[in-house]
């Protein structure tokens, strides 16, 4: 069983920065996030292998999101630059429960099973 606790959200302005957390309890392997925007669906946002070696983004967020994981301390980050107002949404970690490739949620979804977090809030203002 994995657990995902997010951390890290808040208000931020328009070109600001903010970083979130999520630390998990037990074993994980390629992570991802995913954000619900009001009145969208749940899009995914970027995935990192389990050492850290390999990353995936999203085409709205590539060049101004960094995911990245401390193996020690079984916690992964996403440091968010330069916020947009389109990037206000509930951002949540997702934990696959077996290996895939590290594009595989961004090309297929979340697969049925998969370990989520609460969510943090992220709300961006202009």
């Amino acid at each position: 069983q994995v657990q995902l606790v997010e951390s890290g959200g808040g208000l931020v302005e328009a070109g600001g920065s903010l970083r979130l957390s999520c630390a998990a309890s037990g074993r994980t392997f390629t992570m991802s996030w995913f954000r619900r925007s009001p009145g969208k669906e749940r899009e995914f946002g970027a995935s990192i292998t389990l050492r850290g070696d390999a990353t995936y983004y999203a085409d709205s967020v590539k060049d101004r999101f960094t995911i990245s994981r401390d193996t020690a301390t079984n916690t992964m980050y996403l440091q968010m630059s330069n916020i947009r107002p389109e990037d206000t949404g509930v951002y949540y970690c997702n934990a696959p429960k077996v290996i895939r490739a590290v594009q595989a949620s961004a090309v297929a979804g979340p697969f049925e099973g998969d370990y989520w977090g609460q969510g943090t809030q992220v709300t961006v203002s202009t």
